[in-house]
């Protein structure tokens, strides 16, 4: 059925999330995590971290590391009961597959910059000084190689070597 189709969508994405390698046919446990969160799956009441790694590990084949579909399927059966208590396990388990149903991984690839406790100081570089001031420009992006002042001379000669690039004209 159709709802099933946007779930199984769902799965593969949250299932290649991070991993450039995956099929998409089955699922980490940490990308399981992340799926049940942010689908809402898991609500930090009803269903926890814990209650989703319990279900993950109940699931998967003993020694694997991955879910396939089928048993991502018998692990909403186990987690639908404690999200949607009072509903009967068919109502419980369509309510989480519509909330899972064309969901795709949150923010992908987008790493905020941390400003928490002292780590703002440190990455302000406004209060920069001395030589670190040079490798800034006045909007605070670095300048790569051009801030600094010491490069490294490839040329093959002896720092500070008076005759560099003569060798060729006296031989």
């Amino acid at each position: 059925n159709s709802k099933m189709s946007g779930v199984e969508t769902a799965f593969r994405k949250f299932a290649v999330y991070g991993d450039t390698a995956a099929s998409g046919n089955d699922m980490t446990g940490k990308n399981f995590s992340k799926m049940c969160k942010e689908c809402g799956v898991m609500d930090g009441k009803a269903v926890t971290s814990t209650d989703v790694d319990i279900v993950f590990n109940k699931v998967k084949t003993k020694g694997a590391r991955t879910i396939t579909f089928a048993e991502f399927q018998q692990a909403m059966k186990e987690l639908c009961g404690k999200r949607f208590k009072g509903k009967s396990p068919e109502e419980a388990l369509q309510a989480v597959y519509g909330l899972i149903e064309g969901k795709e991984p949150g923010h992908v690839g987008a790493t905020k910059a941390t400003k928490v406790g002292g780590v703002e100081r440190l990455t302000d570089t406004s209060k920069y000084t001395g030589t670190h001031k040079e490798r800034f420009d006045e909007s605070g992006k670095g300048k790569g190689l051009a801030g600094r002042e010491d490069l490294t001379d490839n040329s093959g000669y002896v720092g500070a070597y008076k005759g560099a690039g003569t060798y060729d004209k006296t031989h």
